[in-house]
């Protein structure tokens, strides 16, 4: 992994919109609203697919060369009296955070829209960012995707299949939302989505596909009907017959939860085992239905994949909201799970100084002593970073390891765990 020689240069955003860099001061990172020169081993090129996000009402802060001290920087050098912009990266899929942005908001600062806000700078020429690799898998790297394939593919297999609800939903996930799991589907490759809910029993402050009017939007419309076990099926059984490495996976971002639709599930994967061995039948879920979820053991599904953001009940119950279920319903799943033999990852949404603080640390290595995943999946949590803080009422100023420090913890503690960003397939 290349990184700089050289801690980069602040980047900010002018009145006009261009993103400058300021050679006087360093990039610093924010952890828990706690400021941070990184590290250059913290540091990677930006990935290609990543994109640059200006922040609103947000003045930028950098690191002082000298005293390594965090510095306010409120004014425009080339234009004086004119405000600025703090600048963040969304990095591209596979790639995880080591910290956020550097900034301090203003009064009149928006709630930012559902994305993650990696802190970045410049030199010799580039763009950096404090993050990592976290997958070596390539399924959704910007370079695997050519957009006069993805229309041309995408575009055959809504006419040919008029009748499917669920491919044509697919459709605009693909054409619209440029989803990278429904490019893969109409590109008959890798991990494609199976949404078939449009209820759920959670009320997510970062939910991708709802959210209340008073809110920031959602990115994407969520599913408004529930499809047959023909119409699944109709997608699963030659995706894992036909395509490489292939994972079919319930639970998307454009839908509830799952779980809700129990018997089209289990039915659902019935029907797909009885015509198919090949590939991974998965399921991405909040995990709250626990005797659900060893049915589905017992029908045939292979995997899940349980998000959480914190393994603390009560940030859990703050971030989730749930509805008629518990935290303890959620490590049962994974339980029931892992009695019936089968594969669990967690994804876990990482946020930096929150995530790696001391507590959640201990708290999530006493979660896995008491479920024992196979894999944790290093996600993003993609949310206004000090807004969340506020609502989970985090205490200020909590000490933390840092994120590379956090996964080498882990690691040693559990030599078992396998670490990455995506579903793996396990039946090839």
């Amino acid at each position: 992994m290349i990184h700089p020689a050289r801690v980069p240069s602040l980047v900010y955003c002018d009145e006009l919109g261009n993103i400058r860099d300021f050679p006087h001061l360093l990039m610093a990172g924010m952890a828990h609203n706690q400021y941070q020169k990184p590290a250059l081993a913290d540091l990677i090129e930006l990935p290609q697919g990543s994109e640059l996000f200006t922040l609103p009402n947000r003045v930028p802060i950098g690191t002082d060369p000298n005293s390594d001290e965090p510095l306010l920087f409120a004014e425009d050098p080339e234009n004086p009296g004119k405000k600025i912009q703090a600048v963040a990266a969304f990095m591209a899929p596979a790639h995880t955070a080591i910290y956020s942005a550097a900034y301090q908001s203003e009064k009149e600062a928006p709630l930012l829209p559902l994305f993650a806000y990696a802190a970045v700078g410049w030199y010799d020429g580039k763009f950096w960012v404090a993050g990592f690799r976290s997958d070596e898998e390539i399924r959704q790297d910007y370079r695997q995707f050519k957009q006069s394939k993805i229309n041309r593919r995408t575009n055959h297999a809504l006419q040919s299949n008029r009748e499917n609800r669920l491919i044509q939903h697919l459709g605009k996930c693909c054409l619209t939302y440029h989803c990278p799991a429904a490019r893969n589907y109409f590109l008959g490759r890798w991990e494609a989505p199976l949404p078939t809910s449009p209820a759920c029993n959670a009320r997510c402050l970062g939910c991708i596909s709802l959210q209340p009017s008073q809110s920031c939007p959602s990115t994407q419309d969520r599913i408004s009907f529930i499809p047959t076990v023909g119409e699944l099926v109709e997608i699963a059984v030659p995706h894992l017959k036909n395509a490489e490495r292939p994972v079919v996976s319930f639970g998307q971002g454009c839908e509830g939860e799952p779980l809700l639709q129990a018997d089209l599930l289990i039915s659902t994967v019935r029907e797909i085992r009885k015509q198919t061995a090949k590939g991974t039948v998965n399921l991405n879920t909040n995990a709250s239905l626990p005797d659900v979820v060893q049915k589905l053991a017992e029908s045939g599904l292979d995997s899940i994949r349980v998000s959480l953001n914190s393994a603390r009940e009560i940030f859990y119950n703050r971030y989730y909201r749930p509805q008629n279920y518990s935290f303890s319903d959620v490590k049962d799943s994974i339980r029931s799970m892992k009695r019936a033999g089968k594969f669990v990852s967690i994804n876990y949404f990482m946020l930096p100084g929150f995530t790696d603080s001391y507590e959640e640390t201990d708290a999530f290595i006493d979660l896995i002593d008491q479920t024992r995943p196979d894999f944790i999946q290093l996600r993003n949590l993609n949310i206004d970073p000090q807004w969340y803080l506020n609502v989970m009422n985090s205490p200020e100023g909590a000490p933390y390891r840092g994120i590379r420090n956090w996964l080498e913890i882990i690691k040693k503690e559990f030599p078992y765990l396998q670490f990455g960003y995506f579903n793996p397939c396990l039946n090839y």
